[in-house]
């Protein structure tokens, strides 16, 4: 059998490549938040509303902010009614309602699936908001449907993302 060093030392060149490369990706820092909360028993009733916390220390970067939603398939409506607070640190509280579109009748649910249950990441503002004061921020969402409870959410949340420039 012949043996071939250049080849064995090439193989070696390139697996360590790969490796520092993948070291290297899994190194960089992700600058996101993100929780959710279970909705206890699937059934959202109108006056539960969940509240998320997080600090910004960074207030020279801006933030895409979405509400994270997951559902059963037997959630029977194409879309979801939400009222989102929010209090910026040394601000007067703000509300606004949001209609988040989950799905249609022509092509089914948006979000991703597996089995029975769908889950969304759906932007809710409307660019990169700047969080210009450090300190604690505050969102809380409740729903706002005609219906009470809401039945067959599973959890419910806020993502805040840096955007990268």
């Amino acid at each position: 059998m012949y043996y071939n060093p250049i080849s064995k030392n090439l193989l070696k060149a390139f697996f360590f490549a790969i490796m520092a490369s993948a070291c290297l990706t899994a190194c960089s820092k992700i600058e996101v938040f993100e929780k959710t909360v279970p909705i206890p028993e699937q059934k959202w009733y109108n006056n539960y509303s969940p509240s998320f916390d997080f600090d910004i220390a960074d207030t020279s970067s801006s933030y895409n902010i979405y509400v994270v939603i997951r559902h059963t398939d037997a959630y029977k409506f194409n879309n979801i009614w939400l009222k989102l607070d929010m209090q910026f640190p040394g601000d007067s509280l703000r509300s606004k309602k949001l209609d988040i579109t989950l799905g249609s009748d022509a092509t089914g649910w948006e979000g991703t699936g597996m089995d029975d249950i769908f889950e969304y990441r759906k932007i809710i503002s409307p660019g990169p908001v700047p969080f210009n004061k450090a300190g604690k921020y505050t969102f809380t969402l409740s729903q706002v449907m005609r219906e009470n409870p809401l039945e067959h959410i599973i959890n419910i949340g806020i993502r805040a993302e840096k955007v990268k420039l």
